[in-house]
């Protein structure tokens, strides 16, 4: 098996490459990265001399750099004959208050690099292309669960550029019968996220001794779900999802932030006078939930329990200064005030 994973220097995409390596024995790896602010070959120190990993720089909003790394990867375009060569696009502008300030990179990024890959995917008749989405594409829910069959209605630009390229895989499964499934998870958390997310930002900032900019009360609700536990149904889903489904992956640990707040500063032994409550961003969502019954089906479920994963997080950044201290800069404030 040949796998093309664009946006794979990044937090998750990191972590999937490396899953995947260990999973996967006799799978071959091909990291596509546009090496963005986000994007970190450190991520990958540990595999990147492994035979079976290779990493190619490039932009997914370029169609020449895409269609020569997909023929890497599917050389037998026009043959009929694939069946062993995928991809999965972790590529994407993620970041909430970056998008209230610059929203057309996430279009451009989120919408138009989905639609080069999947032109790619077309002409190269890859055997499945596996898009990562969000559960912000949902918007906000105050009661029950969102499933695969609710309605898109996001909230922010970012999430309507994940909306957006949902659509266009959604499009591109209907009129072309292209063998593509969406994943759309919660908040990820655990090891090389970039220190701008709410958790890394906040244990990072705790273990420097500033403030931890909470927005508004601090109730908004998120569910959580440890990075690995996710790579794992990626890759069921990768390997068993049905063509045109999407299937939603949640940790089932939803927390207010207020919540998160205090446990990273009890587990690092320190008092509530580093919280910092700052005035809520625009648009901000008051919870999100999804139910993932779907992708239990296939057999998964989540196995990391938020508190062991909490500590597990909170261990790795105090263990890794060296890795995230290099890229901290400014005061760590949202970016739009």
């Amino acid at each position: 098996m040949k796998l093309l994973v664009t946006g794979g220097a990044g937090f998750i995409g990191s972590n999937f490459i490396r899953f995947i390596l260990n999973r996967h024995p006799d799978w071959e790896v091909i990291n596509f990265d546009k090496l963005t602010y986000a994007g970190n070959l450190e991520n990958l120190k540990d595999i990147e001399k492994d035979p079976r990993y290779s990493f190619v720089k490039g932009d997914i909003c370029d169609p020449k750099a895409v269609e020569k790394v997909v023929g890497l990867l599917a050389p037998r375009h026009g043959s009929g004959q694939g069946g062993s060569e995928m991809i999965v696009n972790f590529a994407a502008e993620t970041h909430v208050d970056r998008s209230i300030v610059s929203a057309g990179s996430f279009v451009q990024t989120d919408v138009y690099g989905t639609y080069v890959l999947l032109e790619a995917v077309k002409k190269f008749n890859v055997s499945r292309y596996l898009h990562i989405s969000t559960d912000e594409v949902y918007g906000s829910i105050e009661k029950g669960s969102f499933t695969e069959e609710s309605t898109v209605c996001p909230n922010s630009p970012y999430a309507a550029s994940k909306a957006g390229g949902d659509l266009i895989v959604r499009s591109y499964f209907q009129t072309y019968k292209l063998p593509v499934v969406i994943t759309r998870s919660s908040n990820n958390y655990g090891p090389y996220q970039y220190p701008e997310k709410v958790m890394p930002l906040f244990i990072t900032n705790a273990l420097r001794g500033q403030k931890l900019p909470l927005y508004g009360d601090g109730k908004n609700i998120r569910d959580w779900l440890y990075v690995e536990d996710n790579c794992e149904a990626i890759d069921m889903v990768l390997r068993e999802g049905k063509d045109g489904e999407v299937y939603n992956i949640g940790g089932e640990s939803e927390r207010q932030n207020i919540e998160i707040t205090r446990l990273i500063l009890k587990e690092l032994g320190l008092t509530e006078d580093l919280i910092n409550y700052i005035k809520d961003r625009p648009g901000h969502d008051r919870r999100y939930s999804i139910d993932c019954s779907k992708v239990k089906k296939l057999g998964w479920k989540p196995k990391t329990e938020f508190d062991e994963g909490l500590k597990k997080t909170v261990a790795w950044y105090k263990n890794n200064r060296e890795w995230w201290e290099k890229l901290i800069t400014g005061t760590g404030l949202p970016l739009w005030l």
